[in-house]
């Protein structure tokens, strides 16, 4: 994907975070069932209950692959595409490169760090960038509307007829 950086809408503030409550919810209904699938009711009951090492990896890396592959195959996470978003490179309007994904999700730990402040900066920033998007590069961006002629794949001139009625 590439857009004209210089004409694009930033995703805000409220919109960014109903993303993330739908990317968590989401979340929860895959990895909830899949913890019980593999370990029990003991995993949630019990607190001295060792999952081992499948644990930590279904826990903590399976999550972070998920949302970077999101990031990688489809610029955005679940919650991101159901609000319209993408996520872009900041300077070019095109896919981020990998790196600039992984950066982008450790930096969320630097936008956690003084109280959320790294998250409520989109509120302020003019490029509605997070602090783990200026870290990273990128930023988030509304997609435009789909018109009927570029789903169509062609304009109505190209048909030699109007589309709507």
């Amino acid at each position: 994907m590439q857009v004209n950086i210089d004409n694009v809408v930033y995703a805000g503030f409220w919109a960014r975070l109903f993303a993330s409550m739908l990317d968590s919810i989401l979340q929860l209904l895959v990895f909830f069932p899949l913890m019980l699938l593999v370990f029990g009711s003991q995993f949630f009951m019990n607190p001295e209950f060792d999952a081992g090492f499948l644990g930590f990896f279904l826990y903590y890396v399976l999550p972070v692959i998920w949302v970077i592959l999101f990031w990688k195959y489809k610029s955005a996470t679940p919650g991101k595409m159901m609000m319209g978003m993408s996520i872009v490179d900041a300077n070019t309007g095109g896919d981020p490169a990998m790196s600039k994904l992984v950066l982008r999700y450790f930096g969320y730990f630097l936008s956690l760090i003084p109280c959320f402040l790294g998250f409520f900066w989109v509120a302020w920033d003019k490029r509605k960038q997070a602090f783990h998007d200026k870290v990273a590069g990128t930023v988030v961006i509304m997609n435009p509307p789909v018109t009927k002629t570029v789903a169509a794949g062609y304009s109505s001139a190209d048909r030699g007829q109007d589309i709507d009625p």
